[in-house]
């Protein structure tokens, strides 16, 4: 059950919620090769929803991290067999 799931319909997620949510997509996501295109988008979701945790937006952070989980689970992102994901560095342009 994911972590929004346990919290009454009414209630505002808190830092516990959104540990709990993070923690499960961290499970799964290791669960998927460490060069699994679905394990990287996971992982950037779970990046982004601990900067939410750190502003303070628990509902954000939660949302975040149920995508994550989304990821791991349905896995929409795939490579064909020779196929990589070109990931650049923030200071690189693609070539032309």
């Amino acid at each position: 059950m994911s972590a929004r799931g346990v919290l009454a319909h009414d209630e505002e997620p808190t830092r516990e919620s959104c540990e709990a949510a993070v923690a499960e997509a961290r499970t799964l996501a290791a669960g998927l090769p460490a060069d699994d295109v679905s394990r990287y988008f996971a992982e950037r979701d779970i990046q982004q929803a601990l900067v939410e945790a750190g502003n303070g937006e628990f509902d954000d952070c939660v949302e975040k991290a149920e995508r994550a989980a989304l990821e791991v689970r349905e896995r929409p992102h795939s490579l064909k067999p020779g196929e990589r994901l070109n990931i650049l560095r923030a200071d690189e342009m693609p070539p032309r």
